[in-house]
């Protein structure tokens, strides 16, 4: 007895066989489609991925390799359909994006405009929280969450021990659980205006090309002018609930000025060749995105730059992003003689078991769409046809905002997905209106330290305590959920051409 204890004692262990036993109950005695046994067998993988992925029984990445072993020995679908879905252009566009960003870290470019961002801010209490919000927004547009955090952190703790000398303790208190907050929130608000900002984003494009191959593409610029405004609304709230909320007793401050910011800017000495050569890639590279394809702004479009190129279809924002990425291998470093600006041993900080994440949710949506079984689900949920849109819209907000509290936002998104393409077309309302919601909900959980990296970072400083973070995070997790879906349902038609009325044709079953 003593021995089944142990084995069974941890959540990971718990996870592992329970996994396993979920899966086989369902291939033995679960029948969903009689007629397709390719639903029933999918369901099951899809059931063992979920709860390893939730309960992390086996790395994240390992248990995204199972559909490359169960799609083809169920007969969901063909190996080598499978394989090839774990590698294509969203791969490439993150890939060579994160490329970028580990050469702006090398360089030390992103902490020298951190630290320019807060030179201009100014030092009031407001301004400080601003300063430090809006450098972590900017950066997380670009660079990995979890990076900007983790490089706004240090120099956060610093300034909040200058002015707990400068001020005391007990007057900095609260107003210091207030910047640490800011950083970590301000982190995944950034992260969801661009396609690279944050890992569910490029799911939802690969997802909705796989279940929707007719569909528009959904480019970088596309996905930056539907949620920039999402974007800056949540970060003008949060900036300004987490002032009113931990604002210190005075307004004004003696013993602090812009020279703390200066000084740490000085220690990094004047700008360097390598630095200014990262700037104009990186500056091209966001150019270059945003300008790609055709931006339409109600009866006008504005083409493309891709439409002087003979086949514009061909190019897409993963050519950018690693011609860009090859860029940075070919230019000489001054600094360092005989190397260049990138080399390859930089490039194993590219976290490669996100990649593999990726990849099995893109071969899970296509066995989802494969066997049925996205279809399946959009008839069993028929039903919720008759709730309307805008209810609707903010369940699925609420839903996947509270579930990714407790899972990764990434493989949370990439289960949903599926699902709701198969509840749109079967209720026939515009895939888009369900999908993209899902997503953005996906990183906007405030509430606990295990909902983001950004949070759990803040979190191990041991200056914020669970109930502070979660009571916080709650009325910010509505408020997200509340601007997403208004601005879905009131904004989708001007900004991604959703037509309320019309289910589209690209959607419909051929």
């Amino acid at each position: 007895m003593q021995i089944f204890f142990q084995l069974f004692k941890s959540r990971q262990q718990i996870g592992l066989f329970s996994g396993i036993l979920s899966f086989l109950i369902v291939i033995l005695f679960i029948d969903l489609d009689p007629k397709n046994p390719s639903v029933s067998y999918t369901f099951a993988i899809a059931i063992l991925m979920a709860i390893w992925w939730v309960t992390e029984a086996i790395p994240l990445a390992i248990t995204s390799l199972l559909p490359i072993v169960l799609f083809p020995l169920l007969g969901v679908m063909n190996g080598k359909a499978v394989s090839s879905t774990y590698f294509n252009h969203v791969i490439f566009l993150f890939i060579g994006g994160f490329i970028v960003a580990i050469a702006m870290q090398k360089w030390n470019l992103h902490k020298r405009i951190a630290l320019k961002i807060l030179m201009y801010t100014g030092v009031s209490p407001a301004r400080i929280l601003l300063g430090f919000m809006f450098a972590t927004a900017f950066l997380s547009m670009w660079i990995s969450n979890t990076a900007t955090t983790m490089m706004m952190v240090p120099i956060l703790i610093s300034i909040i021990q200058k002015l707990e000398e400068s001020i005391g303790e007990k007057a900095i208190g609260k107003y210091g659980t207030g910047l640490l907050l800011g950083v970590a929130y301000s982190a995944s608000i950034g992260g969801i205006a661009t396609l690279v900002g944050t890992p569910p984003n490029l799911s939802f494009a690969r997802i909705f090309q796989i279940m929707f191959p007719e569909a528009p593409e959904i480019s970088f610029a596309t996905w930056f002018s539907f949620a920039i405004p999402i974007s800056v609304i949540t970060f003008l709230f949060v900036w300004a609930y987490l002032y009113f909320i931990f604002k210190p007793s005075k307004n004004k401050w003696q013993g602090i000025s812009k020279s703390e910011f200066k000084n740490q800017y000085q220690q990094l000495g004047k700008t360097s060749f390598e630095e200014k050569a990262i700037l104009i890639n990186f500056m091209a590279l966001a150019f270059l995105w945003l300008t790609r394809s055709s931006i339409n702004i109600g009866n006008i479009t504005i083409p493309g730059w891709s439409e002087i190129f003979k086949v514009p279809t061909y190019i897409n924002d993963g050519t950018v992003a690693i011609m860009i990425a090859i860029i940075l291998f070919m230019i000489p470093s001054r600094k360092n003689t005989g190397e260049k600006i990138m080399n390859w041993k930089a490039t194993s900080e590219i976290p490669w078991h996100i990649v593999l994440l990726f990849g099995g949710g893109f071969a899970l949506a296509s066995g989802f769409k494969e066997s049925g079984l996205s279809l399946w689900f959009g008839e069993q949920l028929r039903w919720v046809a008759d709730v309307h849109p805008l209810i609707l819209i903010f369940s699925i907000c609420i839903l996947m905002t509270f579930l990714t509290e407790l899972t990764s936002n990434t493989a949370t998104t990439e289960m949903l997905l599926p699902v709701l393409a198969g509840l749109s077309i079967s209720t026939e309302i515009n895939p888009l209106l369900f999908m993209i919601p899902a997503t953005l909900s996906g990183s906007m959980a405030f509430m606990l330290p295990v909902a983001t990296p950004p949070n759990a970072i803040v979190f191990g400083t041991n200056r914020i305590n669970m109930i502070t973070m979660a009571r916080t995070g709650f009325i910010i997790n509505i408020f997200g959920a509340l601007i997403i879906t208004i601005i879905t349902y009131y904004f989708g038609s001007y900004l991604l051409g959703i037509d309320l009325g019309t289910f589209p044709d690209w959607a419909k079953l051929h």
